[in-house]
């Protein structure tokens, strides 16, 4: 009893902590007033609608969707069989590999920004989409590496080794045996990755230019000229995004577990 009382004690306020600033934020999302307050005074819509019609955030979000879609795909294209070597295979230079893969998740972010900057925008000259495509892979490949890899590590290898003496080679046995069990790290990780590229600032602010402006870097701009509701809004609508997307995997998975 003593435990379950303590641990009450530390979950609510943490809860609360969470909570309230969210609560905050979708309040002021309707009110009137042309600054953010709370309590609010009247209520509105506008500024839901100015989401759409002002400021660029409609272009700037689906040039984020695009990026991010498009790069977690990239990182899980190559990630997934990195993974698995990573995993697998016993050979020289294994850990250093894998330290390199995961390095972007331990250098701060605005140090990879700037060093990607540095060298796809001024050294090679490569185009802004092109560039902000391979800064958000750069990004979303150690989460897809990490998470899918751990998956990989509680996968029995007896189930792979059984398929050999029955006649597959290594590549039939990843795709028949490997490749399904461990769906669900898959989906994680894919998840796990495209937030985490969609949110990104650092690489988004450096990597940018005329007509590709990434929304987390969009938002940052209006806000240091524009702090208004429709900050607010916005918010209130990418958390929407947020909580259908985890819908979206968590259906997949319980899909995915069924079959």
């Amino acid at each position: 009893m003593r435990k379950q009382f303590g641990l009450k004690l530390f979950v609510i306020p943490v809860f609360l902590f969470l909570f309230i600033p969210l609560f905050i934020i979708i309040v002021t999302s309707f009110g009137e007033k042309p600054t953010i307050q709370f309590p609010i005074e009247g209520f509105t819509l506008d500024w839901y609608a100015n989401v759409f019609t002002t400021g660029g955030f409609l272009t700037s979000f689906w040039l984020s969707l695009r990026i991010s879609f498009l790069a977690t795909l990239l990182a899980l294209i190559i990630g997934v069989p990195a993974a698995y070597a990573l995993s697998r295979y016993d050979f020289s230079g294994r850990k250093r590999l894998k330290s390199f893969f995961l390095s972007p998740t331990i250098i701060p972010g605005v140090v990879v920004g700037f060093a990607l900057f540095q060298f796809i925008v001024i050294r090679m000259q490569i185009p802004i989409f092109i560039g902000l495509l391979l800064g958000h892979f750069l990004i979303s490949l150690p989460y897809i590496i990490r998470v899918v890899g751990s998956s990989l590590e509680q996968l029995d290898m007896s189930l792979e080794e059984a398929s050999w003496t029955l006649g597959c080679t290594r590549l039939e046995a990843f795709f028949k045996i490997v490749l399904p069990n461990i769906t669900s790290g898959i989906y994680a990780a894919f998840m796990l990755a495209f937030i985490n590229s969609f949110n990104n600032i650092p690489v988004s602010q450096f990597l940018t230019g005329p007509g590709f402006t990434a929304l987390p870097t969009n938002l940052m701009g209006y806000i240091e000229y524009n702090y208004d509701p429709t900050v607010s809004a916005l918010s209130v609508l990418l958390m929407l995004l947020t909580i259908i997307l985890m819908i979206i995997i968590e259906k997949t998975l319980g899909l995915a577990s069924i079959s």
